[in-house]
Formats: structure tokens, sequence, C-alpha cells
């Protein structure tokens, strides 16, 4: 539906959710196997994220809960993500009973965040992104090249047959000190090398080498930033969460520098990668669990803010 224009359209997509949230909710539910009235709590994403197609999903879910007197527990975005790699694949399995603290990098479309994750529930933001997002960057380069919408996915099919090495572009705040990125920087560079060599765009094997190359850049500053912050921090384990975290180069080379500095990983199942309800009822059980949750999240405060 998004694709032809590019990006996801706010008024499409409050819609198409509109459209399809009784439907959903009456699948899950007959795949749960359970009545309606068998319901403990109910749980929905309040944000980050475009407020008007969020809305839909969080007035449905506040109003069922009033209706059949039950909690109603709002879960943040990035919250859900960052507890998603002690999930398996099958949101009833989730290990928590083997967690440990940890440093969390939450990466997709809009966020790239760092997180120190203390105990369970129990965890702060390290750093993020100032500008463009890692998942943004891969999208918009995605389009520069001329890439079918979502580009990102597609820049990383491209990228797996391309030499990585073949074109040297900037990493940006790979050295600062901070556990903030920054990616609006790598994306102008690749369009200022575009204009300068509009040749490439007519080689199949040289936008896979673009791809590969690009993709390397932003691959190796979100790995040194996180294994370095693990290890400045203390922690023996790295979470990793996200819809870019699907991507395949990103998953090996952060398993990679992991083993070599000795830590522990854990990766979401590509499965629950990008926005999905499983984590977010995974995360309101343990909420509710623990007595807590029922916090009113305000929309306006800064992604990297409000986590927490």
């Amino acid at each position: 539906m998004h694709a032809e224009y590019g990006g996801v359209v706010p008024e499409l997509a409050t819609r198409e959710h509109l459209r399809n949230l009784i439907p959903v909710c009456n699948q899950a539910l007959d795949l749960a196997g359970i009545t309606i009235g068998e319901i403990d709590a109910v749980a929905a994403t309040q944000g980050p994220g475009l407020p008007s197609a969020l809305l839909i999903g969080l007035y449905a879910a506040e109003s069922l809960a009033f209706t059949l007197d039950k909690p109603f527990v709002p879960i943040h975005h990035h919250e859900a993500h960052l507890y998603s790699a002690w999930v398996s694949g099958d949101p009833l399995r989730a290990e928590f009973s083997s967690f440990e603290p940890s440093v969390s990098l939450i990466v997709s479309g809009g966020h790239t965040l760092l997180v120190l994750v203390e105990a369970m529930l129990k965890h702060r933001v390290l750093g993020g992104t100032i500008d463009d997002a890692a998942g943004e960057c891969f999208d918009k380069v995605a389009k520069l090249i001329g890439l079918p919408y979502p580009g990102g996915p597609e820049l990383d099919r491209l990228a797996q047959s391309g030499n990585a090495k073949a074109y040297a572009f900037p990493r940006p705040m790979i050295h600062d000190p901070t556990d903030d990125f920054s990616f609006s920087g790598l994306k102008t560079s690749v369009r200022y090398f575009l204009r300068d060599h509009p040749e490439i765009l007519d080689s199949r094997a040289a936008i896979q080498d673009l791809c590969a190359s690009v993709q390397a850049a932003i691959v190796e500053v979100l790995v040194k930033k996180t294994v370095r912050a693990a290890l400045r921090n203390g922690v023996k384990c790295v979470t990793a969460s996200g819809g870019v975290m699907c991507n395949r180069t990103l998953r090996i080379d952060l398993a990679s520098a992991c083993a070599s500095a000795g830590l522990g990983l854990r990766v979401t199942d590509r499965v629950m990668c990008t926005d999905n309800a499983g984590m977010v009822g995974v995360l309101a059980e343990q909420k509710l669990l623990r007595g807590g949750g029922f916090k009113r999240y305000d929309f306006e405060i800064a992604p990297g803010l409000a986590l927490g």
C-alpha cells in the first residue's frame, strides 16, 4: 500500500489500523483458543511512533479494558524491543529466568539507542541518535539508489553479493567517547558520491558494491559502539533488537565482535525484530507480575528520554 509513495503515509496507515484491528483481535483469540471474557489484562503500544495510527490501538485497548473491568498496561515501544531479546520465536517461551545485566542495542527505522539494563525493568538510556537513525539511513540510501520501498531489506540483499571495501564511506562518531550515534553525514556522503559518479547506477555489480560499502559503514559503527559500551559498563551480556536487526551482516558482525570481547549475545529472533504484538504482550505480563506498568506516557517526550 505504501510502496508507491516511497514511505508510510500516516493517513493510510491510520485507516488500515482501524480497518484491521477487530478482525486481527478476533483471529488472535481464535488462535489462542480463548474467549474475550477469559482475558486477564489488556496492553497496547502507546508510543513513540505515528500518533494517529498508535491512537487507534491505544484507545481500542483502553476501551476494551474498561468494558471488561480488567487492568490496562500501556507499553513503551522501545521498552518492548528492549526485552524482546529474551523471548524466543514463540512469545510463550520467554526466557527471563536466565536474565542478566546487559547493554542493549535497539536499532530500527526511527530509533537507534544504547541502553544499560541493570535488572529486569530497571534500565537507563546511555545514548541515541542525534539525527538520522541507522534504519532511516538504510532506507534513504536505498531510495537514492532507486531501490523499492522498504529499501533497507533490499539493500541488505544486494550487499550480500557486493564488495564492502569497494568504496570508502565515513563512520560517523565511531571514535566519539559518548554512546550517541549520527548517520545523517553518511547519507549525505552517499548522495554526493552518486552525484559525482552517476554511472554507478547503470551497473548492477557497482550497485551491489555500493550497498555493501554503505552497509559496512553503518554496521561497523553500531557494533563497535555497542561492544565498547558493554565493556565500559562492566556487563557480560549484549542484547540487540529492532527491525534493523534483521540485517544479516549486522547479526554476524555483532556476534563475532561479542565473541572476541568475551561477551554473551542475545539477538531477537527475526520474526520478532519488527514491530509486533508478541513483545508488547510479554512485557505487559512482566509488568503485571511485578505490580507496575500502569503509567501513561507523554507522546511529546523525546524518544530517548521517554524510555523507562
